[in-house]
């Protein structure tokens, strides 16, 4: 290599160093100027990961808890400390609880409690099976008109051979004509107008 050549290495190198050394002292003014926000979004980090996970681990331990004790209440139904441990862990799976109660004992009390549950489905089916346990006709028709009742068209059925046993047969067949085709139910209806409700 000649001198020239040698000369032009050094400068290179020392140009990349020189280069280096200012990339240095720029990250350096930057963290020196940026300092307390870096810190702030270190710790603001770390805290919200540790939340995170401080909050998973306080839900599962929620719901092991709740499942625990839906599983004692289902072998002693009696048990009120289980009750109370899943009705403050899992106030959902406390209401299916009670709705499941309530239908089987057909206990109204339960259900008329139960009414205005906001668990999916809970206060439908308790309004449905209060009402039909109760045999009240009016709340039945209440519950038909009301949007998106699960169980409309059995409770369209119950009104019909109520008034099958009343010797209504007209009203039976506008109750039974409410039941569309794609019901579960509209083969019950066909029978009963068929075989029961023919004027």
């Amino acid at each position: 290599m000649s001198l020239k050549e040698n000369m032009e290495a050094v400068r290179e190198e020392l140009s990349s160093e020189e280069k280096f050394f200012e990339s240095a002292i720029r990250t350096e003014r930057f963290v020196k100027k940026y300092q307390k926000p870096l810190i702030a979004v270190v710790v603001a980090s770390l805290l919200a990961v540790g939340g995170a996970i401080g909050y998973q681990a306080y839900t599962d331990a929620k719901l092991q808890s709740s499942n625990k004790a839906f599983n004692l209440l289902l072998a002693n139904p009696a048990d009120a400390q289980a009750e109370q441990t899943l009705k403050n862990d899992n106030p959902a799976l406390y209401d299916v609880w009670k709705l499941s109660r309530g239908i089987s004992q057909n206990d109204v009390t339960i259900l008329e409690g139960l009414k205005n549950s906001t668990t999916f489905g809970v206060g439908d089916i308790a309004t449905y099976e209060s009402a039909a346990i109760k045999g009240d006709a009016q709340a039945l028709e209440g519950y038909t008109k009301k949007q998106g009742a699960l169980y409309k068209d059995l409770a369209l059925i119950e009104l019909a051979v109520k008034s099958i046993e009343k010797g209504d047969v007209k009203t039976a067949n506008e109750k039974l004509a409410l039941i569309p085709e794609d019901s579960p139910l509209y083969q019950v209806a066909s029978s009963l107008q068929h075989y029961g409700v023919k004027e």
